[in-house]
């Protein structure tokens, strides 16, 4: 367990990073005696400073729910981080490459809720509910710190949140079966992933679920209106200057973004 001066130098070193776009040193290689507790700590107090520098809290992430994300990532267990309101996209946003440390982006789906969360206890049907609206999305993660990570740094830097675009065709969550939602990920016309929704924990409601249970033990709830993204169901794909990103969610639509 880290001292509070050990987590504010954590804290300061994550926000200088997100200043200068510069990634700084990971709290598991600076603070090895790290905990979970510690790293959980660390991403609030920087959500904090954030909402004082004027960003509203919209929502939750949710991060590494698929095979697909532990692998790449060499962790194995989900972790969440906030969303603030300066990090949504409109859909064929073209962004400033220079605006982040390492961009990679991923294919995943948004959950809008009309109904409130709050765990333990909440499953799947609890979710479907809950949900008002399933948006197709691209996330933007960006690390702030350097590699390799652990689980303890992934959750300190707030799930790697970066950017959200939103876009296709939004649908409520009974509409189509949502283990079913499939995404051909492309960079600059070529294929790079593909992938189904099925691969967030058999269901991407699941990974909803997973937050609104493990928020609940701090007693948090997640709010009506807010977004939680579920997690992507591909590997992340690294972006370049210039490369145009760009999910086909087939029925769903598609959505675009473009680094600058």
């Amino acid at each position: 367990m880290l001292t509070e001066d050990q987590r504010a130098e954590c804290v300061a070193s994550l926000l200088e990073s997100h200043r200068t776009k510069v990634q700084g040193l990971r709290p598991s290689e600076r603070f090895p005696q790290i905990e979970l507790e510690d790293s959980y700590a660390i991403s609030s107090a920087v959500a904090d400073a954030k909402v004082k520098a004027g960003a509203r809290i919209i929502g939750h992430k949710i991060g590494l729910t698929s095979k697909a994300m532990q692998a790449a990532s060499k962790i194995d267990e989900p972790d969440f981080g906030y969303m603030f309101d300066d990090l949504i996209l409109n859909d064929g946003a073209k962004v400033p490459f220079d605006s982040f440390c390492v961009p990679r982006v991923e294919p995943e789906l948004t959950f809008i809720l009309k109904e409130p969360l709050k765990g333990p206890g909440i499953g799947l049907i609890d979710v479907m509910r809950a949900t008002e609206w399933v948006v197709p999305s691209i996330e933007i993660i960006d690390a702030r710190v350097t590699e390799p990570r652990r689980i303890f740094d992934t959750v300190a830097d707030n799930g790697a949140a970066a950017g959200i675009i939103l876009g296709g065709r939004p649908v409520r969550p009974t509409d189509v079966d949502l283990r079913w939602v499939g995404a051909i990920f492309y960079r600059n016309s070529e294929i790079e992933e593909t992938g189904l929704a099925a691969g967030v924990l058999g269901h991407p409601a699941m990974a909803i679920a997973w937050l609104a249970n493990k928020v609940g033990q701090y007693g948090t709830v997640l709010e009506p209106g807010h977004m939680m993204l579920s997690g992507s169901f591909t590997r992340p794909v690294h972006a370049k200057k210039g490369d145009t990103l760009h999910a086909d969610f087939g029925p769903l639509g598609s959505v675009s973004v473009q680094f600058t």
